[in-house]
């Protein structure tokens, strides 16, 4: 952080300014953050403890079922402090701080959901090598590869935007600090910032993205080949409840990221933004205990 820089926090709009709006809102998003922990936290712990859930599918969704605990951290506990505050203030490393987290995080979920699309492809199109190509050792570093590209990239991004000056205005209008409305804010030239953010959030969203396409393409590609309209059911079984998790998880992306960037924050963004930052990390716990077979049958 910049020693010029002369505001030492910011203020958050939040999500809405309507009093008989906020304490709703505020009961609502608290019930979701609690099941969003116990149902996320729980998925880890019967995927850990249970036998015939030891395989690489699994192993990802653990790891993708911690991160989303995390990232709704990141930003549902400050978003309920605020919904139930007079003043709605964050301090400038408190927001680089949180900045830095939601866009990691943000990042691994993508790439975890990437790694999962390569994994399904592997056990759909090459069943016979499975185990031999998913090793524990490969996954591992799988893993590890999804989180140092993601805290990587975001301390590239949150060094670059929170070492710029920030002199007059400090309102955000948002309930969480975002890089883009953070830059608006500053008082340096942004351009080379926003450059980054640009290609930085692009590269995490788009090539993932393209993994993922690319291999259900292979996917689907291979189901259709299959002789046996049984094998081409429980083939597409396996992939459903990976599919529902990426089509909310990039539907609410597109809708808010694709936008001008000139363009004016809105309720509808904000609306999406809290889709994507609370409701969404809950869901997917949910979609993989209600749609996978084997996860319901170990809770039943």
């Amino acid at each position: 952080v910049s020693n010029k820089t002369q505001v030492s926090m910011f203020v958050l709009s939040g999500l809405t300014n309507d009093k008989s709006l906020e304490t709703f809102l505020f009961i609502f998003f608290l019930h979701v953050y609690i099941v969003t922990i116990v149902a996320n936290l729980g998925l880890v712990v019967i995927v850990s403890n249970t036998s015939n859930l030891q395989s690489p599918m699994y192993y990802f969704l653990s790891y993708l079922s911690l991160v989303d605990i995390f990232y709704s951290s990141t930003i549902t506990p400050k978003m309920l402090s605020d919904l139930m505050s007079m003043t709605r203030t964050i301090s400038f490393e408190g927001c680089a701080l949180q900045f830095f987290f939601y866009g990691a995080l943000a990042s691994i979920d993508s790439l975890l959901l990437s790694t999962m699309s390569y994994d399904r492809y592997v056990a759909i199109c090459h069943p016979l090598h499975y185990m031999s190509i998913m090793t524990k050792k490969k996954c591992l570093r799988l893993v590890l590869l999804c989180f140092s590209v993601g805290f990587l990239q975001s301390s590239v991004q949150t060094s670059c935007a929170f070492s710029l000056q920030y002199c007059g205005p400090n309102l955000i209008d948002h309930f969480y600090c975002d890089a883009p409305l953070v830059l608006r804010l500053s008082c340096s030239d942004t351009v080379p910032c926003e450059l980054v953010t640009v290609y930085l959030v692009s590269a995490m969203a788009m090539g993932p993205l393209l993994t993922i396409l690319l291999s259900y393409f292979l996917i689907i590609f291979s189901i259709l080949r299959m002789k046996s309209a049984e094998v081409k059911k429980k083939a597409f079984s396996t992939c459903s409840s990976h599919l529902t998790c990426i089509s909310i998880f990039y539907g609410t992306i597109f809708f808010t990221y694709l936008q001008p960037p000139s363009r004016a924050f809105t309720l509808q963004d904000k609306v999406a933004l809290v889709f994507y930052t609370a409701v969404t990390p809950m869901l997917n716990p949910l979609i993989y205990s209600l749609r996978n077979q084997d996860v319901k049958k170990t809770i039943i």
